[in-house]
C-alpha cells in the first residue's frame, strides 16, 4: 500500500472514531434527559363510600364503583385507576376495562419530600415479577424489565428513581436510562436548591460500606463521578449560588478539606470546617484554633483564635487578648466588638444590633449614619423604607426610616403577605385580624379570619363572611375574580346567589354559602349542616352533612372533600 493511501486511511479512521464518539455523546446525553409530565386539570377523584373506595369524575358521576379497599389515581388527568383489595389489585380505565393486565402487581411510584397533592410519578408505574420490579408507562409500554430488587422515587428529584440491583443502588430516570450505575450502598441528593429550578441542579452523595464504616463520594448532576468513595464525611455547601461548581466539604481520616468539584482548594488538615452564608467564608479549625478562608481557599483570617462568631456582615475573632472584628474580606473593621450589622434586602439600609447593655436594634444607612436609634427589641426590614419593630412586651408594629410609627406597636403578630405588599396583623386576645394596604390603611378587618392567597387576589374569610382583596390592596367583588353564572352574596346575615348583574337568583336563606368551585358546585349551610348546589341553582343535596373540620367545604355533586395525610384527599358522602 502506498504511503499516501496509508495516511488517508488513518485520517479516515480518526474521523470515523471522532464522529462515532460525537454521536454516542449526543445519544448518551439525550438518554439522561426527561420531562416531568404536567397536569393541567383534575378529571378524576377518589370516592369513599361506607368505608370502600371508587372513582368519580369532575361532575360527580361514579366511574368506578366504591368496592375496593383502596384506590390510587397517579395522574388525575388520565383515566388510569389502581384498585386494591386485600388479596389482589387491578388497573382500570374509565370504561371499567382491565388495562396493563400483562403486568402484575402494578403500583404508583410515590414521590418523596415534594409538597403537593400530586404525590406520584405522573407518567410511569412500577410492577413486579418474581419479587423484582420494573417500570411501565401509562400506555402499557415496558420501560424496564423486572430486574430490580428495589425501585422507588428519589427524594427531592421528581423524574428520577432509586433502584437496587445485585445488592447495590443506582439511579435511573423515568425513561429507564441510567444516571448512576448500581455500585453504591446508599445514594442521597446533595441538597442544592434554587427558587427557579428547585433541586434540578443538585448532585448526589454516594457511599459504600467498608470494614471501617461508610465511605462517601460525589457524583454531579449529570451523573459524572467527581470524587471517589474515600471520605469519612462529605457534604455540599448549598448556599453558594453556582450550580456548575459544587463546593464540597470532605473529611478523610478525620481531617477536613474543601473541594470545588474534583479540585482540592483546601487540603485535608482541619478538624472542622463550616460555611458562613452571610459573609461567604469558611470558618476553619486547626489544633483547636480558628481562622477563616474565602471561597477560593485563601486564608483571610489567621488560624490563631479561640473562636470566631459570625453575626451579620462581620466576623468576631476572640482570644485571651480580646475580640478583633473583621470584614468578610479579612480586613480588620473599625467597629465596637459589641456591635453587629445585618444586611437587608435594600442596599440602602442595614440593621444595627448593640449588645453592650442588653440587645437592642436600630437602623443605619449604607454610609453608617444612624436612622433609627438602638431602642427596639427586634427590627426586620419590611419593604421600601419601612421596618417591623418589636418592643419590650413583645408587641409588633411598623415604623419608617425616620422612626415615625406607621402601624401602631400593639400587635401579637405582624407579617407581609407573601408575594404582595399587604400586611397582615392580629391580636390574640380578641382574635382580630387586620389587612393593611401598602400605604398602611386598614382595608379589611375580621375576627377568626383565614387568609387564602390565590394567584391574583387574597381571600379573607371566616364562618360568616368572605372578602376578596387584590394584590394592590383594593377590596374587589367576587364577580371580578371569576367568570361564573352565579355568585354568593350576603344580605342581612343571610346568604343567597346573584348573577353577574346583581339580580337575585337564589333567595337569601342560607347561613353561609361559598363561591362556585372550578367543577361548578357551591356549598350551602343551614344551621350547622352543609349541602351543595350546581351552577344552574339546583340543589344537588340538601344540607345534611355536619362538617366541623372545614369552614368552607368543597363539593363535587353530593360529595364533599376530605384532606388527610400529606396532601392526600378523597370525596365522600359519608355522614
Amino acid at each position: 500500500m502506498k504511503k499516501k493511501n496509508i495516511i488517508l486511511l488513518v485520517i479516515a479512521l480518526i474521523v470515523f472514531i471522532a464522529v462515532g464518539f460525537f454521536v454516542f455523546k449526543i445519544i448518551g446525553d439525550n438518554g439522561k434527559k426527561y420531562e416531568i409530565t404536567k397536569v393541567n386539570e383534575y378529571n378524576y377523584f377518589v370516592l369513599k363510600h361506607e368505608g370502600k373506595y371508587g372513582v368519580i369524575d369532575k361532575k360527580g358521576n361514579i366511574i368506578i364503583s366504591p368496592e375496593y379497599e383502596s384506590v390510587k389515581i397517579p395522574n388525575p388527568e388520565k383515566d388510569l385507576f389502581i384498585c386494591f383489595n386485600t388479596s389482589d389489585s387491578k388497573v382500570l380505565n374509565e370504561k371499567n376495562e382491565l388495562i396493563l393486565n400483562n403486568f402484575s402487581k402494578v403500583e404508583p411510584v410515590r414521590l418523596k419530600n415534594i409538597a403537593s397533592d400530586l404525590m406520584y410519578e405522573k407518567s410511569v408505574l412500577k410492577y413486579s415479577k418474581d419479587d423484582k420490579y420494573g417500570l411501565v408507562n401509562y400506555d402499557g409500554k415496558q420501560i424496564t424489565g423486572p430486574i430490580y430488587e428495589e425501585l422507588d422515587s428519589l427524594p427531592y428529584k421528581e423524574g428520577e428513581l432509586l433502584v437496587k440491583q445485585d445488592g447495590k443502588y443506582g439511579i435511573i430516570n423515568i425513561k429507564g436510562n441510567t444516571i448512576i450505575k448500581n455500585e453504591y450502598d446508599n445514594i442521597i441528593v446533595d441538597g442544592y436548591y434554587t427558587d427557579d429550578n428547585g433541586y434540578k441542579n443538585a448532585g448526589y452523595i454516594v457511599s459504600v460500606k467498608t470494614q471501617d464504616g461508610y465511605r462517601y463520594g460525589y457524583v454531579n448532576k449529570n451523573g459524572e463521578k467527581v470524587l471517589n468513595t474515600e471520605y469519612n464525611e462529605l457534604l455540599r455547601v448549598p448556599n453558594i449560588d453556582n450550580y456548575e461548581n459544587a463546593y464540597l466539604i470532605c473529611a478523610k481520616n478525620g481531617q477536613f478539606g474543601i473541594y470545588i468539584n474534583e479540585n482540592n482548594i483546601l487540603k485535608n488538615e482541619y478538624q472542622s470546617i463550616t460555611f458562613n452564608e452571610n459573609n461567604k467564608v469558611f470558618i476553619v479549625e486547626k489544633s483547636k484554633k480558628f481562622g477563616a478562608v474565602d471561597i477560593q481557599g485563601k486564608e483571610i483570617i489567621p488560624i490563631k483564635y479561640n473562636q470566631i462568631d459570625t453575626t451579620g456582615i462581620y466576623l468576631y475573632a476572640k482570644n485571651e487578648q480580646g475580640t478583633v472584628v473583621y470584614n468578610s474580606d479579612g480586613k480588620e473593621a473599625n467597629i465596637n466588638s459589641n456591635i453587629s450589622i445585618l444586611d437587608t434586602d435594600n442596599e440602602n439600609y442595614k440593621i444595627k444590633i448593640n449588645n453592650e447593655n442588653g440587645t437592642k436594634y436600630g437602623v443605619i444607612n449604607k454610609e453608617g449614619k444612624i436612622l433609627i436609634n438602638e431602642k427596639y427589641n427586634y427590627i426586620s426590614y419590611l419593604f421600601d423604607n419601612y421596618f417591623i419593630v418589636s418592643v419590650d412586651n413583645g408587641k409588633l408594629g411598623v415604623v419608617d426610616d425616620k422612626d415615625n410609627i406607621k402601624i401602631e406597636i400593639e400587635y401579637d403578630s405582624l407579617q407581609k403577605i407573601n408575594e404582595t405588599e399587604l400586611i397582615q396583623t392580629s391580636i390574640t386576645q380578641n382574635k382580630n385580624t387586620q389587612i393593611y394596604s401598602k400605604d398602611f390603611k386598614v382595608i379589611c378587618e375580621m375576627k377568626n379570619a383565614i387568609i387564602d392567597k390565590q394567584n391574583d387576589f387574597i381571600k379573607v374569610y371566616n364562618e360568616s363572611e368572605t372578602k376578596f382583596i387584590s394584590k394592590d390592596g383594593k377590596e374587589i367583588k367576587n364577580t371580578e375574580i371569576s367568570n361564573k353564572k352565579l355568585y354568593a352574596q350576603n344580605k342581612d346575615g343571610k346568604w343567597g346567589f346573584v348573577d353577574f348583574n346583581g339580580n337575585v337568583k337564589i333567595d337569601y336563606k342560607y347561613d353561609k354559602a361559598t363561591e362556585f368551585n372550578n367543577y361548578g358546585f357551591a356549598a350551602i349551610r343551614i344551621d350547622n349542616l352543609w349541602g351543595s348546589i350546581d351552577e344552574q341553582g339546583n340543589v344537588v343535596i340538601e344540607p345534611i352533612y355536619e362538617i366541623k373540620s372545614q369552614i368552607e367545604p368543597s363539593f363535587i355533586s353530593k360529595y364533599y372533600k376530605i384532606v388527610y395525610g400529606y396532601g392526600e384527599f378523597y370525596y365522600t358522602d359519608d355522614k
